[in-house]
């Protein structure tokens, strides 16, 4: 990422023959502007032009080396320091690491080359932090409440109230609704505007993972511990450490792995596969289900003491059904994002579609709703989405689904089967446009070609 900033360094050396070879090697690079010092104090004086880089003579006349590196890094611990002596001695070699110095350059025949390699590394690395911080504001921009849950109903003004509430907290969190109504999105919302934004966010589709590989996939396996097992993995729970962890489909779960998804989430810690070595983890959790998982308790499916320790805060998600003009507000959005990805003119929505879309009951929730507004898009042939436009549950698409009796799964195959042909078989582009997993896709293909 190219700020248009100079890369500054400043050179800090007493001796006026060396401080000068060092700048003359220094400013071959075009892109670096350089400032040369002969004193630790006159250094200290300037760090408000806050340089990227302090090349430092161990023994300066005023001060020593590393009471230099002290104060520059209690000013600004951004600024990189490397040392530059004469003297090669281990110990102060170590002394000025363990104070923050990025490298330690011994007056050589080679210390051009070095130095240059080393300020080019951290440059590369300065840039990476950079885009980092960019990409973390982007992210958190993106998952901010109003963009992912976008209406003004009773229903999503009280979600919003109970997201903020998550947020404030590390307690874990039940997010339950219909399919389609966005659970995995609030999870997101929970965590990148929580304390732990900065750190990773790890979903885990429970019932997309073989029973027999759900153990490694959380608590990942060491090199040999069963067929196939040709290295050491770590699993989500260590992936997600310091950040959050969310389980989609939980109630999937089979009921022989949440005793130890219990003592996980009890004492902090894993064991993974093939080891005795316990783990310590830490990293909130989410979880989400269509299910009533107390039901699931209460018929055996599921383990009491394992839902009141992941209970916590109850977010539940309405059907687009009971949001009122919620579905108008969200269309339009859905409109505007995908005429804005695919480079199109934005369409407006007419009043006859918007009554159209008010009567429709969305068994799909809102993932139906953008696959139907996407599609409509693509099938206008004006500046304004009609009524006509607007095909609900695959009417029309084939003469076998327009039997009554058709399932909202057979309408969903020939939705996925469209998108492919449009899209030329990329499963995971048409995954991202219909805002499902990669795994539904084959799924689904591979049933339907039984």
């Amino acid at each position: 990422m190219d700020t248009g900033k100079p890369f500054k360094i400043f050179v800090v050396e007493d001796d006026d023959w060396y401080n000068r070879l060092l700048v003359h090697n220094l400013s071959l690079i075009p892109e670096y502007e350089i400032e040369s010092y002969t004193t630790g104090k006159d250094c200290i004086k300037n760090l408000s032009k806050e340089p990227d880089v302090v090349t430092l003579d161990y023994r300066l006349p005023d001060m020593k080396g590393l009471e230099v590196l002290k104060e520059i890094k209690a000013i600004n611990d951004d600024i990189q320091v490397i040392l530059i002596s004469e003297q090669d001695d281990i110990e102060v070699v170590v002394e000025l690491l363990r104070h923050g110095a990025y490298d330690y350059i011994v007056k050589s025949s080679d210390v051009k080359e070095r130095l240059l390699n080393t300020i080019n590394n951290i440059r590369k690395g300065s840039r990476l932090k950079k885009e980092i911080v960019t990409l973390r504001k982007e992210v958190k921009k993106k998952y901010s409440y109003q963009n992912t849950i976008i209406g003004n109903s009773p229903a999503a003004e009280k979600m919003f109230s109970l997201i903020e509430k998550a947020t404030r907290t590390n307690i874990s969190v039940t997010v339950t609704g219909e399919t389609g109504t966005g659970k995995e999105l609030v999870a997101k919302a929970i965590h990148y505007n929580s304390n732990r934004a900065k750190k990773p966010f790890v979903p885990v589709n429970v019932a997309a993972i073989p029973k027999d590989l759900i153990e490694s996939e959380l608590f990942g396996h060491e090199k040999g511990s069963f067929t196939g097992a040709s290295s050491r993995r770590i699993g989500k729970f260590e992936e997600a450490s310091s950040g959050t962890l969310f389980l989609d489909e939980i109630g999937e779960m089979d009921i022989s792995l949440q005793a130890k998804l219990l003592r996980a989430l009890q004492e902090k810690e894993i064991n993974r596969v093939g080891s005795n070595e316990a783990v310590k983890v830490d990293c909130r959790i989410i979880i989400a289900t269509n299910r009533n998982l107390l039901m699931e308790v209460q018929e055996g499916n599921f383990r009491q003491d394992l839902y009141y320790r992941l209970f916590g805060l109850p977010i539940e998600l309405p059907p687009l059904r009971e949001r009122g003009n919620d579905v108008i507000i969200l269309a339009k959005h859905f409109i505007k994002s995908f005429c804005k990805e695919n480079e199109l003119d934005e369409k407006a929505l007419s009043s006859e579609a918007g009554r159209k879309l008010l009567s429709y009951s969305f068994p799909g929730n809102i993932r139906e709703l953008k696959s139907i507004v996407e599609l409509a898009v693509t099938l206008s042939d004006h500046d304004e989405i009609t009524k006509d436009d607007l095909v609900f549950g695959g009417q029309n698409m084939m003469d076998s689904l327009t039997n009554e009796e058709c399932t909202m799964r057979e309408y969903t195959i020939e939705i996925v089967n469209r998108f492919l042909s449009k899209y030329d078989n990329n499963i995971k582009l048409v995954a991202e446009k219909l805002d499902i997993g990669v795994a539904t896709i084959y799924r689904m293909l591979k049933e339907e070609n039984k």
